[in-house]
């Protein structure tokens, strides 16, 4: 019953939570073992609020899981785990996320009660309406982004929290977001309002719209932030705008993997199963450490 009880908290899907790192790499304080140590808290902090919230909706749609060709293997719908212990587990694991947040600080534990009361709003009711669902869960990485850099201030009181920080993070969870909605609905075809209602609701014309958007969106956002006047005077170069190929790379791929790839309806089975977005990872990361930190 343990490993099915680990794997309904979904550990694949954590790599989002990568993103309380941002704040630490960005500050340029990531060779800090006080700020490292934090973060590293804050991101089992968040891998397990979102955990409880992966449980908490498996539990709302057991029922519509066990008709899904795949989400009806998962250990609640499957039967694996036993509804009872599924939501046993949610108490203990808040318990310990807030035993966490109230050791690394009251802003961060403000920022972690309100993801978890957005998730709460949208299991219950958000999940059902269009547009509204893919904007709550761009929210979702936004708070994950704060909480990364109210980790870092509490060391370093002068971080500033970057209003660009938000924006491209917004933008490129929304797009995100609206790419797992149309892989689903072609995924789920006639069948899409009985795997999950809000499809209904859903056009590919409308989708296309909202995923061209959101894309430019994003690298036109990313884009602006390496030039901006604060940004360059912050770092001292202009050479950030060199990571820009990466990003429209990496938003150019994740479109071609809609529209040929089942996958894609699962953002993080892309980023742990595709080579190219991967190395695309790997030399954005490797270019902006480069840039950030090398002439220090």
């Amino acid at each position: 019953m343990i490993p099915a009880a680990l794997e309904a908290l979904r550990p694949k899907q954590w790599t989002k939570n990568l993103l309380v790192f941002v704040g630490v790499i960005f500050s340029q304080h990531a060779g800090d073992p006080r700020v490292l140590s934090r973060s590293l808290a804050g991101f089992v902090a968040f891998s397990l609020l979102a955990g409880s919230v992966y449980v908490l909706n498996d539990l709302m749609d057991v029922e519509v899981d066990r008709r899904h060709p795949r989400k009806c293997r998962r250990p609640i719908a499957a039967g694996r785990l036993p509804v009872p212990v599924a939501w046993g587990m949610l108490p203990v694991l808040w318990a310990i996320v807030g035993a966490l947040a109230a050791w690394l600080g009251g802003l961060f534990a403000i920022v972690a009660g309100i993801y978890l009361a957005s998730n709460l709003a949208y299991s219950f009711w958000l999940k059902h309406h269009v547009i509204l669902d893919v904007f709550l869960i761009a929210t979702g990485f936004v708070l994950r982004a704060i909480a990364g850099v109210e980790l870092v201030r509490r060391v370093w009181p002068d971080v500033v929290l970057s209003p660009w920080l938000l924006v491209c993070t917004f933008f490129g969870a929304l797009f995100l977001g609206v790419s797992k909605r149309r892989r689903e609905l072609v995924n789920a075809g006639a069948n899409a309002s009985e795997q999950r209602a809000v499809l209904q609701q859903y056009t590919p014309e409308l989708l296309d719209v909202m995923l061209t958007v959101s894309a430019a969106c994003t690298m036109l956002s990313y884009a602006l932030y390496t030039m901006w006047p604060a940004t360059v005077a912050k770092f001292h170069t202009e050479a950030l705008l060199y990571t820009v190929p990466f990003v429209a790379y990496g938003v150019f791929r994740y479109i071609h993997l809609v529209r040929v790839s089942e996958t894609s309806e699962d953002p993080s089975a892309v980023l742990l199963g595709d080579g190219p977005i991967q190395t695309t990872v790997i030399l954005f990361l490797g270019t902006v450490a480069w840039v950030l930190y090398a002439g220090r």
